[in-house]
């Protein structure tokens, strides 16, 4: 039986982006040994788009991406201009290696709505 998924994010400084996942956007952890964090996620959902094989992203998900992009900058956190989309108003926040995050208000049914 499938019970959940660990997601995997790249980065030039993991460091860095560790300390920023847990200071910066509340993320709590655990140490898994040697100092590698593994981040609890809030609950989840996947969606399959047409593509190239290989790509993959990661989203966060907010009620409110004005309100949580002002805390964020309250923070010193960069997020791009929101773009809204019929499916929802989304933003980036730019990691300390490089990489970036997702961030959305969704418009759609979600699944972390559906009770089991």
């Amino acid at each position: 039986m499938i019970f959940g998924a660990h997601v995997v994010v790249y980065s030039k400084d993991a460091d860095a982006d560790r300390t920023f996942l847990r200071e910066k956007l509340g993320l709590k952890c655990i140490d898994a040994g040697y100092g590698w964090l593994i981040f609890g996620l809030p609950p989840a959902e996947m969606a399959v788009h047409p593509g190239e094989n290989g790509r993959h992203e990661l989203y966060l998900m907010c009620s409110d991406v004005q309100a949580e992009i002002a805390a964020l900058r309250s923070k010193g956190v960069e997020c791009s201009d929101v773009h809204d989309a019929p499916w929802g108003s989304i933003t980036t926040i730019a990691l300390p290696g490089g990489g970036k995050l997702g961030l959305y208000q969704p418009r759609h049914p979600m699944m972390v709505d559906v009770a089991d």
